[in-house]
């Protein structure tokens, strides 16, 4: 099988991970694999926002658990490294394309050996004027959605077995 439908088979959302950093090469490695994504017409809407410093990373956490409604909780899971995908809304396929990017992020950091997990509630982060203000510190300028937080590190814990996958999932003509 090739080392691509390992990962694809192999990937588990991860839920648990240790504070070590992962070295720079692998996250370039993993970036560069979102952009790679397949996009609506070539278009490449969507941006990452890699995030490795920890008071930023901190303070999305924070963001995130606001608005999940639970502020006792890091709903990143320890992970050390957020890399946030936003998408421009101009684009008629941005939610697909940026849907896309969080795929490819995370199939490769199971290929490094990185576990990943899709956290939501980017949209409503980036809505808000903390949000907006952290875009333009980058200069980041449009109409852009978040689409998703692709965290990621070491795990802590080995990744369970695949469910099994359900009888009627395929149909055939």
């Amino acid at each position: 099988m090739s080392d691509v439908l390992s990962a694809i088979k192999s990937r588990r959302s991860t839920r648990s991970f240790t504070s070590e950093m992962p070295p720079k090469e692998l996250i370039s490695k993993i970036l560069e694999a979102g952009t790679y994504a397949a996009t609506g017409r070539g278009m490449q809407s969507p941006i990452i926002i890699a995030v490795t410093d920890k008071a930023v990373r901190d303070r999305l956490s924070a963001m995130n658990a606001q608005i999940m409604g639970n502020t006792s909780i890091d709903p990143f899971y320890n992970a050390p490294v957020v890399l946030i995908v936003l998408a421009d809304r101009s684009r008629p396929t941005y939610i697909y394309d940026g849907s896309l990017v969080m795929g490819n992020l995370m199939l490769a950091a199971e290929a490094v050996g990185l576990g990943s997990c899709w956290i939501h509630r980017a949209k409503e982060e980036f809505e808000t004027d903390e949000g907006r203000q952290i875009l333009a510190s980058l200069g980041i300028q449009g109409d852009y959605e978040g689409i998703g937080h692709c965290v990621i590190g070491y795990k802590k814990n080995e990744s369970s077995a695949a469910a099994p996958r359900k009888d009627d999932y395929i149909y055939e003509i």
